[in-house]
């Protein structure tokens, strides 16, 4: 039983050191970014995150809106 605890508690060890290398031993020291906003590739094409593009929607005037001021000109 306690041979299995030190043989999963050093996988995990490992893992956890292999996955922090970048962090470790670079100069710029921190994990990449996985928000969608912060995805060169999906912001050449225009693709935010949901709360972004939530508020952004929200921001614009409906046509319906617009149609109506336009009527009332």
């Amino acid at each position: 039983m306690i041979k299995i605890l030190i043989i999963g508690s050093v996988i995990l060890f490992i893992a956890i050191l292999l996955m922090g290398i970048r962090v470790f031993f670079t100069r710029k020291g921190e994990f990449p970014s996985l928000h969608i906003g912060d995805s060169k590739p999906l912001q050449d094409r225009g693709i935010h995150c949901a709360t972004s593009q939530d508020s952004e929607m929200r921001r614009r005037e409906s046509p319906i809106e617009e149609m109506l001021k336009s009527e009332n000109i």
